[in-house]
């Protein structure tokens, strides 16, 4: 008789020892004023959230509310901790601080005046764009710099969470960066709009990308699920 084993097409299930881990860009921060720089913490602009982060912050909480996670993780700036604040309430977590996850520093154009020169189309500006490159604005961070402690603070992080997933609270060149590693990918390929999840999964030292700058929870016909009925 012939063999009439079914092979299915199967949803991806975590492997073994591996760790889980959600990118999540802070959400939308207070906007700059020409001449009004943010406060610096540790020479990084730390800007709170507007009222529409607020927003965007407590539908990511609505949307991980019933996620199983192990920890949740946040930078040493503000944004990433005002936009955790409501999941970490609503699950009963305290955030844990990572600071070598903090956005990439940006050299004379720290405090806020990054975004009038990337709006005013400044000559650096649209050279870091085609070059890819954060470091070539006077000052910045060097990119090798930067990969490094980005890269060796997820390790840390993934090592603490073999057979978990946790929420990781960070910054846009951040994941982009991440993601880049990842997959191989130019380095602004992965640009993504703030408040935005990315999965990672991490297993025996490979990186696998699950999703990327998913944003339905902001969406409004966004809902959640009922709890099934037993």
């Amino acid at each position: 008789m012939p063999d009439t084993t079914e092979y299915r097409q199967l949803p991806f299930t975590r492997p073994p020892g591996a760790a889980e881990l959600l990118l999540i860009r802070h959400g939308a921060s207070a906007p700059y004023v020409d001449g009004k720089n943010f406060e610096l913490v540790d020479g990084h602009g730390d800007p709170p959230l507007d009222p529409s982060g607020e927003q965007q912050a407590e539908k990511l909480a609505e949307r991980l509310g019933g996620e199983d996670l192990a920890a949740i993780y946040v930078t040493s700036l503000q944004r990433t901790v005002q936009t955790a604040a409501p999941l970490a309430t609503r699950l009963g977590l305290e955030p844990v601080v990572e600071p070598d996850l903090r956005e990439v520093h940006l050299g004379e154009w720290e405090g806020g005046s990054f975004r009038k020169h990337v709006s005013e189309r400044h000559p650096i500006a649209i050279r870091m764009m085609t070059e890819e490159r954060w470091d070539v604005i006077p000052g910045a961070e060097p990119s090798d710099v930067f990969t490094k402690r980005i890269v060796d603070a997820v390790d840390r992080i993934a090592a603490r969470h073999l057979d978990g997933c946790v929420a990781v609270f960070t910054h846009g060149a951040v994941i982009a960066q991440l993601l880049s590693y990842a997959t191989g990918a130019r380095r602004f390929s992965f640009i993504g709009d703030n408040a935005s999840i990315s999965h990672l999964v991490i297993h025996e030292g490979r990186w696998i990308v699950r999703r990327y700058n998913d944003t339905s929870h902001l969406h409004p016909g966004f809902t959640i699920a009922p709890e099934p009925m037993t």
